[in-house]
């Protein structure tokens, strides 16, 4: 808890020294410093094993209703992401279709993906499918969702992953996790990996067999 105290801490005192000297280019630099800190922060953090995430009832990117009951019985791979993004959000959607393919090749059956929008006023179910097209998605089991308020998914995502989810005031960018979590039929968390470089690739599948 202590720790999401003082990420939102530093987060009011990126945003009060912005607005106080009023500089674009400061406000900028202190964005890269906190974004830099929360990615050490994301690296660092890690969700106990068989641990239960809340119910979901959210949109995909198709515009239907989609949440945990869809996952049931189903071993899923989970990520966050945001269209505008303009660093970890690309590499990770691509390490995303790179382990969905290798899925596909590997013959294993209803294995799932699901990317939630930490933007979701502006990623609509028909911005999230252009962006999920563009990297290949096979959307039979890629899940992009949306229909939640910022409020919501920044509340939900400490409480349930243990990351942060966070819009700073007056900015397009928003902060996040950059990890890549593993669920099993019981829609309990039994692994995280890098999302963004150096993907354990092997490792994911692996465990995904075992969940099986």
């Amino acid at each position: 808890m202590a720790v999401y105290c003082q990420c939102n801490a530093y987060i009011g005192i990126i945003e009060a020294n912005a607005r106080f000297f009023g500089g674009f280019y400061l406000k900028k630099i202190f964005s890269v410093i906190f974004i830099s800190f929360i990615l050490i922060l994301s690296a660092c953090s890690s969700q106990k094993s068989g641990t239960p995430i809340e119910d979901f009832n959210f949109t995909d990117q198709d515009g239907k209703p989609f949440g945990l009951e869809d996952l049931k019985g189903k071993v899923w791979v989970s990520d966050f992401v945001f269209t505008n993004c303009t660093t970890v959000c690309p590499p990770m959607t691509m390490n995303m279709a790179e382990l969905q393919e290798k899925v596909k090749e590997m013959g294993l059956e209803d294995v799932h993906f699901v990317s939630f929008t930490v933007d979701p006023e502006i990623d609509t179910p028909e911005v999230l499918k252009q962006y999920g097209q563009s990297f290949g998605a096979d959307f039979s089991t890629w899940h992009f969702l949306t229909g939640y308020s910022q409020e919501e998914i920044e509340d939900y995502v400490p409480k349930n992953f243990k990351t942060i989810v966070k819009k700073p005031r007056d900015d397009d960018q928003v902060i996040h996790g950059i990890t890549f979590y593993l669920f099993n039929k019981d829609g309990e968390i039994i692994g995280d990996y890098p999302g963004d470089k150096e993907v354990p690739f092997k490792q994911i599948i692996k465990d995904i067999k075992a969940a099986l």
